[in-house]
Formats: C-alpha cells, sequence, structure tokens
C-alpha cells in the first residue's frame, strides 16, 4: 500500500480499527520475539567474549579461533532454507519453539570443548540446531505486519542485537572476571553454561506463548482478525498470485535477488567483524585492566545503537523509501571501520565503534523490508531464506578472512580496511542496483 493511500484511509473507520489491530500486536509480539532473538544472539556472539580467556587456554590462534567462529555459520546455512520451509508446513509456534530449546543446549555444551576439534564439533552442533531461526522469524513478522508497518516492527526486533552487546559485553566480562576456578571450571565454560541454559527455558514458553498466524491467535477478537485480514490482503493482491510449480525458483535466482544477496553479505561482514573481533581490538587499544572493562566500553556504540535504529527504521516507514536508508547506514559504518583501521587510541576507536554498529544495525532493520516486497507470498520463505544465507556465508567466510589477514599482517588495518571494501561496495549496490519499486507482481 503506497503513503497516498495509506492517507486517504487514515481517518476511515476501518483503518482507526487496523491501526489499533496492529498496535496491539506490537504489544504482544514484538517483545517476547526480541527476548528469544537476545538469547539466541547471545548464544552466537558469546565465543568472541570466551576469546579472552579461552585462546590461551586450550591454546587457539588466530586462524583457529577464526574457524571456530566460522564453523557455526556453515551449520546453519546448510539446513537454513530447510528449516524456513518446515516452519511454513509446521507452524511457527512449534518450529520456533523447537529451534530456541534446542539451541540453548548446544550452546552450554560448548564448555565441554578441550581443543580446536572440539570446539568446532561443538559451534557446528550450535550453527544446525538454531539454523533457519533468524529467516524464521523475518517470515513470522511478514504474517503480522503490513509494508506501513515492517521497518518498525523489523527494526525492533533486529535492535535487540544491540542491546545484547549492551548487556553482554558486562555481563561477560564479569563472569569471566568472577567464576575462573569455581567447582573446578575455568570463567569461559560458565559463560557458555549461565548464557546457554536460560534459551531451554525460553523454548518451552514459546511453544505456549505464540500463534502460528493471525487465524489461531485466541488473543485477537473477530473483529480484529477481519481487519487485520483485509489490510494483509490488499497487501497480497498488489504482490500477485501465489506461485505455480517453478515460479519460486524463478524469483530466486532473478538479478534482484541476488543483488540482495550479496548487499547482505558485505552488511554481515560488518556485524560479524563487530560481533567476533572487537571485544580483542578494544582490549589492545585500550590496554584494558578487566574483562569487565572491556565490556563497559563495548556498550557505549550498542546504546547509541539502540536510539538510532528505531528512529531510522520508524523515519523510512514515515516516507516509504528503503533503499538509500539502508545505503547511507552502510556508508557510516564504513567510515567507522576506516577511522578503526587507522586510529589506535582508545577514544577515537569507540568512536569509530560507534558508527559501525549504529549504521549497520539501522541499516540492517530496512534492509530486510525489502525482500518481502521482491518476493511474492508464496515465494517468500524461499526466498528470504536465500537472501539470509548469503549473509549467513558470509558469516562463515569473513572471519576466516579477518582472522588470515590479521595473523598475517600482524596489524588491524588490512582486515578492516577488507570490511569497509565490502560496506561502500553494499551501498553503491542498495543504492543504483535495487529497484525502488514492488517487482514481484
Amino acid at each position: 500500500m503506497s503513503t497516498a493511500t495509506a492517507t486517504r484511509t487514515a481517518d476511515s473507520p476501518t483503518a482507526a480499527v487496523e491501526e489499533q489491530v496492529l498496535r496491539k500486536i506490537f504489544r504482544r509480539l514484538i517483545a517476547f520475539l526480541v527476548l528469544l532473538f537476545v538469547f539466541s544472539f547471545l548464544d552466537r556472539i558469546n565465543i568472541g567474549f570466551a576469546a579472552l580467556s579461552m585462546n590461551k587456554e586450550l591454546g587457539l590462534t588466530a586462524a583457529q579461533f577464526g574457524i571456530a567462529s566460522s564453523i557455526f555459520y556453515a551449520g546453519y546455512v546448510l539446513l537454513e532454507i530447510p528449516s524456513n520451509m518446515m516452519l511454513a508446513k509446521y507452524g511457527a509456534r512449534r518450529w520456533i519453539a523447537r529451534i530456541v530449546l534446542s539451541f540453548g543446549l548446544a550452546s552450554a555444551a560448548t564448555m565441554f570443548a578441550t581443543g580446536p576439534w572440539s570446539l568446532y564439533a561443538l559451534r557446528m552442533l550450535v550453527g544446525i540446531t538454531e539454523a533457519g531461526f533468524l529467516p524464521g522469524i523475518l517470515l513470522y513478522l511478514t504474517f503480522w505486519f503490513p509494508p506501513t508497518y515492517r521497518a518498525r516492527a523489523t527494526s525492533l526486533f533486529l535492535v535487540s542485537q544491540a542491546f545484547v552487546f549492551a548487556i553482554a559485553a558486562p555481563l561477560s566480562g564479569f563472569i569471566l572476571d568472577n567464576t575462573h576456578d569455581l567447582l573446578g571450571l575455568s570463567g569461559w565454560q560458565w559463560l557458555f553454561v549461565i548464557e546457554g541454559l536460560p534459551a531451554v527455558a525460553l523454548g518451552v514458553m514459546t511453544y505456549f506463548y505464540l500463534s502460528d498466524g493471525p487465524h489461531d491467535a485466541r488473543w485477537l477478537s473477530e473483529t480484529e482478525k477481519a481487519a487485520l485480514k483485509s489490510r494483509l490482503e490488499r497487501e497480497r493482491d498488489a504482490l500477485g498470485a501465489k506461485p505455480g510449480k517453478y515460479e519460486v525458483l524463478r524469483q530466486v535466482l532473478r538479478p534482484d535477488c541476488l543483488i540482495l544477496g550479496v548487499v547482505n553479505f558485505g552488511l554481515v561482514c560488518s556485524l560479524m567483524t563487530n560481533s567476533t573481533w572487537i571485544p580483542q581490538i578494544i582490549r589492545e587499544a585500550a590496554a584494558a585492566r578487566s574483562f569487565a572493562h572491556v565490556g563497559l566500553l563495548i556498550t557505549i556504540p550498542s546504546v547509541v545503537t539502540m536510539i538510532v535504529m528505531p528512529l531510522w527504521g520508524a523515519h523510512s516507514d514515515r516516507t516509504m523509501e528503503r533503499k538509500w536508508h539502508v545505503a547511507l547506514g552502510l556508508l557510516a559504518a564504513a567510515g567507522g571501520w576506516i577511522l578503526i583501521a587507522l586510529q589506535n587510541t582508545p577514544e577515537l576507536r569507540v568512536l569509530g565503534l560507534v558508527f559501525c554498529v549504529a549504521g549497520t544495525y539501522a541499516a540492517q532493520g530496512v534492509f530486510w523490508t525489502i525482500p518481502p516486497r521482491v518476493f511474492t507470498e508464496g515465494a517468500r520463505p524461499v526466498g528470504i531464506a536465500f537472501v539470509n544465507a548469503c549473509g549467513v556465508f558470509a558469516s562463515f567466510l569473513s572471519p576466516l578472512i579477518v582472522g588470515f589477514l590479521r595473523e598475517t599482517t600482524h596489524g588491524w588495518t588490512a582486515p578492516l580496511m577488507f570490511v569497509a571494501v565490502m560496506l561502500v561496495n553494499s551501498s553503491a549496490l542498495v543504492a543504483f542496483a535495487v529497484s525502488s519499486k514492488d517487482r514481484s507482481a
């Protein structure tokens, strides 16, 4: 639905009911989905904090740590598209509950790593069990929110990544500082246990809390369901009919889908470098007195991001402009990585990190409003999973490249300039090669 159409119908009784229903859905779903993503993302990135003591204890080189970080995504990408197809077939409630419960158990089991090979196996298991969580939630949001609300919904959901950094950095530092040798376990082992097991309880809660879609939401009245269905159907009619037997493959292989995959590849290179290597970069630059001090410094850009990201998404929804909101965010992040690469002072590196984190996450929140416009409803499970899989491939590859460049050059300039170049490339593609109109009709 266009902005003009939304304006024309804003004062109608039907539109008022629709807006009321959407606000109710926000209150019911977004906070809980954010909670799930907090623990999903925490169990994904805590290896970066564990590395502060784990690498030395297990005798890991920078390249081996890069492999351990990357292999998670090898397991993830193998099962990502099948997982989204299973969600569409068996329902979000059951499938998301299964994902959350199993990755919590697998993440806690990482405490049993005794060397590089056992760490590789356990991290790959975490990736296999978590496969499909993010694209599954992104697909799930399209069941509930029309385009004029989607950037806000997606941004509020994805801002939980910044929230994780805000709490995970000091929390992980505190655990590492205060649990070493407790009951004979190292601090990094306690880190995986303490941050992994809560997801198990959340998985059980998910089964009873979520609905598969508006049709079986007992917390919506029949009038509210009808209003929401009417609004979603207007979007569905605008996007075209359900794809035929070979239409899904045709949509996935067309140029705009492949371009979105490349854009997401560069975006995720930035996200992964932030989550995997920033604790070590900041520790070196700041000569941190403790692990908790490192965590405190990393919290600063996360707090800024939690303010910027929802505002950026809301502005995109009001203007219904997507691609320049993504492109400018990516350029800001590229500038941040260049600043970190060329400066050694703690204050400038933290400032650069603010641009990296806020720019990347602001761009990501708006970026995920574009794929639903590219794919028809029936092609979305595979299409969204494909675009996300390109990002997962970046998650697998970028730690290997950054670790190799770091070990080869004995510095951070080359690896961080690599990330900046990837972001500039993604910014140019989304600005000049992605259509600003729906292409799925």
